[in-house]
């Protein structure tokens, strides 16, 4: 759900701060690793890759 589709300005608001610290937490992780995390597709990949080297979609076939 959008941010601007909460029902209420309560959820609006903590929308935002969750937004917000995820987006400083994104830069912190970035700068640790000395480049950019992937981003869409990539990073759904690079996510639902387990730790033996298979993602999801191998694994199911």
């Amino acid at each position: 759900m959008a941010i601007e589709q909460a029902p209420s300005e309560k959820g609006r608001e903590s929308a935002r701060g969750l937004k917000q610290e995820s987006r400083r937490e994104e830069k912190k992780v970035e700068a640790q690793k000395g480049s950019d995390l992937a981003k869409g597709a990539d990073r759904f990949e690079e996510r639902a890759t387990s730790s033996d080297g298979k993602s999801a979609g191998d694994k199911q076939h």
